[in-house]
Formats: structure tokens, sequence, C-alpha cells
């Protein structure tokens, strides 16, 4: 039986830059379909995947997970699919489903995550990946592409946590970072009712914080006007990446506040305010299937869009180069220009 090649971009090893990459397509499982990429979004836990961060990555690794494309064949029993249906993938294509978590309906927190990462065995920056078409989602007609690719990673990841702290009106938030997750969570918290404060280590980001939805603006290493508001915050979710200085965001919690880390920054503080008010400090990874659709619905509502710069796939590395250096605004989505098999 013949099995076409497939054409992607790896790592080699630890560190490396990507380079062309041919594999033999993956068979397909009873419920899998297979998805011929057209778009993927370059999204910073690539970026830590190429470095083994995480220290789970195997090599060669093909990163990608902000996937669009069209399914190009499916398994004996797919769920909800047809060959030709336009697709989103995220982060996740498949589950244990049988574990605690998947029975809850939580399968973000599936105890195989590792395995159902959509970049095992290989990832988006390739002309076709297969997964499970249980986390393959419809894109709405008119929604762009380009658009959809964001929204499947980085989309989710702020709209989850958003989403389930929205618990009265007017809550008030500070939403620490605009780069490639905070510019969409100040979009998504100004549609849900929040009333947003963005707070970004650069002033000159500010006129495109107000024009994303917030209401308000602080430089991060203003003291003076941090300390105006303490005890002023519902809740802080951090988008930022790297190193943060803690201790005067805790202050401006409300006591029993909450901070929900979106991104991986560096964790050290002095507990004491932790405890003395109250706080929570916690997590959130991604989101459920029923969340990833009720998000793409109300991007698409509420007309949520990344702001995106376009780049052929075949210059992933200058792509990585560019969110390396922090020059890119705020998200590169990549378009496949070597679109099918090689073989």
């Amino acid at each position: 039986m013949y099995t076409p090649t497939i054409l992607g971009y790896a790592a080699r090893e630890v560190g490396q830059p990507l380079e062309p990459f041919t594999y033999k397509a993956p068979k397909l499982g009873e419920h899998d379909v297979r998805v011929s990429v057209t778009h993927c979004g370059l999204c910073y836990t690539d970026i830590q995947g190429i470095d083994n961060y995480y220290g789970v990555v195997t090599y060669p690794f093909v990163p990608g997970h902000e996937i669009i494309g069209y399914v190009s064949e499916v398994g004996k029993a797919p769920f909800g699919l047809k060959v030709g249906d336009r697709v989103g993938i995220g982060w996740q294509g498949r589950s244990c489903g049988q574990c605690e978590w998947c029975s809850r309906g939580e399968e973000q927190l599936c105890l195989d995550i590792v395995k159902s990462g959509t970049w095992v065995p290989y990832g988006g920056f390739s002309s076709s990946v297969v997964v499970d078409s249980r986390f393959a989602y419809l894109i709405p007609d008119t929604m762009p592409s380009e658009v959809a690719s964001v929204l499947m990673c980085a989309g989710i990841t702020v709209y989850s946590p958003l989403r389930a702290h929205a618990t009265q009106p007017s809550q008030k938030i500070g939403i620490i970072g605009v780069g490639g997750l905070g510019h969409l969570a100040i979009q998504f918290a100004h549609a849900l009712g929040y009333n947003v404060t963005v707070i970004s280590t650069s002033a000159v980001k500010k006129e495109e914080a107000i024009a994303f939805g917030a209401d308000h603006f602080i430089v991060s290493d203003d003291r003076e006007t941090l300390e105006q508001h303490e005890f002023g915050f519902d809740l802080l979710l951090c988008t930022a990446h790297g190193d943060v200085h803690w201790e005067p965001l805790l202050e401006i919690l409300k006591k029993k506040g909450t901070l929900v880390l979106a991104g991986f920054p560096e964790v050290s503080l002095n507990p004491t305010d932790l405890v003395a008010h109250q706080l929570s400090i916690t997590g959130s990874f991604l989101g459920n299937r029923a969340t990833m659709r009720e998000m793409l619905s109300f991007a698409q509502l509420h007309g949520i869009k990344p702001w995106i710069e376009l780049m052929p796939m075949s210059k992933v590395n200058e792509a990585i180069e560019r969110v390396k250096q922090n020059k890119a605004r705020y998200r590169i989505v990549l378009v496949n220009d070597s679109i099918g098999t090689v073989g």
C-alpha cells in the first residue's frame, strides 16, 4: 500500500534551527482525521519546545500547534467531520478518554497529556497532521484562517481563565503583558465586561492597549501609580514570560484575589502578602472542547482578532528569530508554501 511522505520543518537537536524533514504519513486511527495544513501560528511554546524547556520533547521535533487546514482523509469512525471540512487544531490533539479528568469533560487535564500534544508524533510546521477528530474544530465560514489559527492556542489560553473567573459584573482585572497572549486577553476581557487595566513594562504600548479595549494602562515599574491601586483588583492575569517583579503586583490584588498564570513566567516571591491577604495563585492550561467551541463563537460574535504578521512557512527560522527578539506584533502566522506531500 502506498504511503505518502510528509514535508515538515524539524529541530534535529535541542535548540537547533529547524530544517526540512520528511517522514512517512502517520496511519489513521479509528476516530482520526488527516488535515492538510494551510496555516500554522508560531507560539512561544513552540520555541520552548525546540529548547526542550518542558523536558518532554524527543528529536527530531516538528513544532506547530495553531493549525488551520482541510480534512483530507478520515478514519473509520470520525466524529462529525468529513473530507473537505476546514478545521482548526490547537495544542491538544487527543486524550486518553478514560482518566478521571477526561470523564469529567476536562480533557486538557488528561493524565496522559504529554502524549496528547498535536506535535506527537509531528506538529503543524508540516504539510499535514493527524489528530483525533474530536480535537479538530469546524471554523466559522467567515473567519479568516490566519485569525482562527492564533485563536486555537493563544485564544483559548486566555479566554478559558477569563470566562471561568467572570463571576460578577464589572470586575476589575489587571492584565500583565501586551504580547501574543496579552493583546488577545485585553479584547476578550473587554468583551466579557471586565474593567480592564493593562500593566506593561513598555510605556509605548499604551496606545495599542487602549485600542484593544483597555480602560487604563500602568507601567509596571511606576511604583507610585501601583501604590494608588492597592487592593484594587479582583483578578490579575499574567500573560508574560520571563522575569516578573511580583511583590508590588500582589499588593494591588484585593484580599482573597486571584493571580492566574497563563504564560510561563519565572515565579519567585515573598509569601507575606500571599498569606496575610489570603491570595490565590493558579495556573490555567488551555480549555476543554466545549470551551474551545464557545471561544470561537464568542470571538466571531465580538470581532476579536489577533494582530498578525504573515510569513511563508519556509521562512520559519526567520519567524522564530523575530519572536525571540520581541519584534513580532503580535503573532506570526506561517502560510504553508509546501502544501501536499513530496512522495
